[in-house]
């Protein structure tokens, strides 16, 4: 049974930071792709980071860029969202996803999706 399960938020002053944890079950690490999205009240879901296991690239939407780090530890089937700098901006449920497609912001590709963690970024 493939698993994404999604730890790691919790509440934090504006400036500071949360490490984000997607461990992997289920299914062969190398070859998929795991994203990370978010979802603030009333907004759409959007791509926040996502990175291929098997060769390390990376993708960044403009608003996370030099703040957040996605990286991952193949032993571990666990892919981490480091977030610095955080903003009030930030504040939205946590999704992680997996796709075999490639890294990418488009929700529609990926297959799989764990529950969602929440970040909340007080002022």
């Amino acid at each position: 049974e493939v698993q994404l399960q999604a730890s790691g938020g919790g509440l934090v002053q504006a400036g500071g930071s949360l490490r984000l944890s997607c461990a992997v079950s289920g299914f062969t690490f190398d070859g998929y792709v795991i994203g990370w999205f978010r979802q603030a009240p009333g907004k759409e879901r959007e791509g926040v980071s996502c990175i291929r296991s098997s060769d390390g690239s990376t993708y960044y939407a403009d608003s996370v860029k030099g703040r957040f780090t996605i990286y991952s530890d193949n032993a571990k089937n666990t892919v981490y969202l480091q977030m610095n700098s955080l903003k009030p901006e930030d504040t939205a449920v946590y999704y992680c996803g997996a796709n075999r497609m490639g890294c990418s912001a488009i929700e529609e590709l990926y297959d799989y999706w764990g529950q969602g963690t929440q970040v909340t970024v007080s002022s």
